[in-house]
């Protein structure tokens, strides 16, 4: 008897694993099935990039998402397999992150041949603008926001830290916030450059260097919220036509680390994929367990229909006198 209660702890540790599992494994059923029946539906390239509080590991400690190199690495081999001509559509739900995983996604973008459109559910900040200002078009749901570009820098507002260096005597500043002044001016002046890069062709010369400069400068706090008609306003190429589809694919990227609280009961429970016994294998690219990042097969021939279980897997303050 001794011996069962001794060992009670480690069953409901592996007891604990097991469910946990075997729920991440459903998860990844319902996002291959969604995945095909979207891009069988519009007839495109879907890729999903949705950042939230992720378990990790054995016992799923909570780990928060950004962009990172890894999402920079498995977006770039989806669009390389991605036919020229097909369109790239991609859903955005991110806080930001990391400029040069950010830049490579945005440029891999632009360089597709295809149209290419960004589906905003919720909000891309930082970074995630920086991507979205690749597309074609950006489309935000009603109440989606996205967020300034501006740098960074030791944690601080590049532009705040510009701005405390010259409006105080140099006399009077340490060499230290001087170095991040100087870094500071080279990471907006990057940024600009990046974001008018991105929008050329997708709006007008006069247009992106005003975006650029209005997003890069530090004109508002980053956190800011852009909503639809101020992204319009600015001169984005921004629409408030969120298909029902795409809303409905943010209910397969829960949080699975925080407990909700919010309640609501639907009207009319929706069918989600799970409701469709039908099971799914990949071949090619996979979403991956335990990774904010996922996207679906680029070409439905690709998929096999099966009874078997699922394959494992975002002017400038020292232009004085311009």
């Amino acid at each position: 008897m001794e011996g069962l209660f001794g060992a009670l702890p480690i069953i409901l540790i592996i007891l604990f694993i097991v469910l946990r599992n075997m729920s991440n494994r459903q998860r990844h059923v319902e996002l291959i099935t969604a995945f095909s029946r979207l891009q069988k539906k519009r007839k495109s390239r879907v890729i999903a990039i949705v950042h939230r509080q992720e378990p990790m590991g054995l016992l799923g400690i909570p780990m928060l998402s950004y962009i990172d190199l890894n999402d920079a690495e498995q977006v770039l081999e989806a669009i390389r397999k991605t036919p020229p001509n097909k369109p790239l559509e991609f859903i955005l739900h991110t806080p930001g992150g990391l400029v040069l995983p950010a830049m490579q996604i945005a440029r891999a973008i632009k360089a597709h041949p295809g149209r290419k459109t960004v589906f905003v559910p919720h909000y891309a900040m930082s970074g995630g603008t920086l991507i979205a200002l690749a597309a074609d078009e950006i489309v935000l749901s009603e109440h989606a926001v996205l967020g300034p570009i501006d740098p960074q820098i030791g944690g601080l507002p590049a532009a705040s830290v510009v701005r405390v260096a010259n409006e105080k005597p140099i006399q009077a500043t340490d060499d230290y916030t001087l170095v991040l002044a100087d870094v500071g001016a080279m990471a907006i002046n990057q940024l600009e450059k990046a974001a008018r890069e991105l929008l050329s062709g997708t709006v007008s010369e006069n247009a992106a260097i005003a975006v650029a400069e209005q997003l890069s400068s530090g004109r508002w706090t980053h956190d800011y919220p852009i909503a639809h008609g101020e992204a319009r306003e600015l001169g984005l190429n921004v629409s408030n036509k969120m298909p029902k589809e795409i809303m409905q694919m943010m209910a397969l990227f829960p949080d699975t680390v925080r407990r909700s609280s919010v309640k609501y009961v639907e009207d009319e429970p929706y069918n989600s994929a799970a409701d469709n016994p039908t099971r799914v294998t990949m071949t090619g690219f996979q979403p991956q367990q335990g990774r904010a990042f996922s996207y679906g097969p680029w070409n439905p021939k690709e998929l096999k229909r099966q009874n078997a279980e699922p394959a494992e897997k975002r002017k400038p303050f020292w232009r004085r006198g311009e």
